[in-house]
């Protein structure tokens, strides 16, 4: 009762409107009324927090006894008499996907393969690594109830063994570290298009690499083959090199295109009257230039400030570029900066 008039209260301020009691000295357009209204919000506040300690304190006491409080059901288990019993045909798939994690030490490769099966989850959707990992460390498959970070015996049966969950973390320990040192390798190399390219319907495309007789070969592919499989896509990969070569000759045609050069002028024009335009146009070509023997890591830096993404369709690639960031070029080409180093550059090239 008192948590509703709390609420009620706050639509009134709200609306600028007092409230007035017929039948009780309480008015909070008088200053004994707001006292009395800040008493009885106060005395809610309190209700409300003693009824939530009281309902989180139940919910404590009924995990440490083992018992499932409700949640999303994880796949192997059903509801009976507010207890979670074993689905056979539902635990056989998780032994089976923890069983597989030892052998295949792969969670990608698994989601790859169980889409190809058309095997699904509790909830009718495809396997992801995500959803592969989450099982992996649930608890609740050794018979345990977790309770902030904490684990006590359920009263429900355990679908694997002690032996198969030790088997998959001690994997999960080992495999961690050197997957983490090959994310950060691979993060660390500069890709140009890297969170740029999409297909025509909007779909991601990311970098990606398979290595044959000790080559490595460059892909973007569609973000959906890393979390489904090959066949969650309508799209192919698509090999690195030609499209960034594509990409490349088009920012260096951008630098020195006309409108360009002229939009890019007329940005700088405006703040910086004392500038004369080969002051500005100068440092662009040059840059176009010098493109080639830029640091991979500055072709991708510039890459990522001048387009917004690239589409591939058709055969073709539309780049789609981004206004500010030729702005925030114009400010890199001003003299004392980039565009002074360029034109230093261009001259020891022709002395050369």
């Amino acid at each position: 009762m008192l948590a509703d008039f709390a609420r009620m209260v706050d639509v009134f301020d709200r609306h600028r409107v007092s409230f007035s009691a017929v039948t009780q000295q309480i008015n909070s357009a008088t200053s004994m009324g707001r006292l009395m209204l800040n008493l009885l919000l106060s005395f809610a506040q309190f209700e409300r927090e003693v009824t939530g300690e009281r309902i989180r304190d139940k919910i404590a006491a009924s995990k440490a006894k083992g018992m499932w409080r409700g949640g999303p059901l994880p796949l192997g288990f059903d509801v009976r008499d507010r207890l979670l019993v074993i689905n056979e045909t539902e635990a056989a798939l998780v032994r089976r996907v923890f069983d597989a994690f030892v052998t295949v030490r792969s969670a990608t490769l698994m989601a790859k393969a169980y889409g190809a099966e058309g095997v699904l989850t509790k909830g009718g959707k495809p396997f992801t690594k995500q959803t592969l990992y989450k099982m992996l460390h649930n608890r609740m498959y050794l018979g345990e109830i977790v309770h902030k970070g904490q684990s006590f015996p359920g009263q429900h049966q355990a679908i694997v063994t002690q032996a198969q969950w030790d088997a998959v973390h001690a994997l999960i320990a080992t495999d961690g570290i050197e997957r983490r040192r090959e994310t950060n390798d691979r993060q660390r190399e500069p890709v140009l298009l890297r969170g740029l390219l999409f297909t025509p319907d909007g779909e991601r495309l990311v970098p990606s690499y398979i290595v044959k007789k000790g080559k490595t070969y460059r892909y973007y592919s569609p973000i959906k083959h890393r979390r489904f499989g090959a066949w969650a896509s309508q799209h192919g990969p698509l090999p690195a090199a030609p499209i960034e070569e594509l990409v490349t000759q088009q920012i260096v045609a951008a630098l020195s295109a006309p409108h360009i050069v002229q939009s890019v002028w007329d940005r700088i024009r405006a703040p910086r009257p004392d500038l004369s335009e080969p002051e500005v146009v100068l440092p662009m070509r040059n840059l176009a230039c010098l493109w080639q023997q830029l640091f991979p890591a500055e072709q991708c830096r510039l890459a990522q400030l001048l387009i917004d993404r690239v589409v591939s369709a058709d055969g073709g690639l539309e780049i789609i570029w981004r206004d500010q960031g030729w702005q925030e070029l114009a400010g890199e080409l001003l003299p004392g900066t980039i565009g002074a180093e360029l034109q230093e550059w261009e001259q020891q090239e022709v002395e050369a």
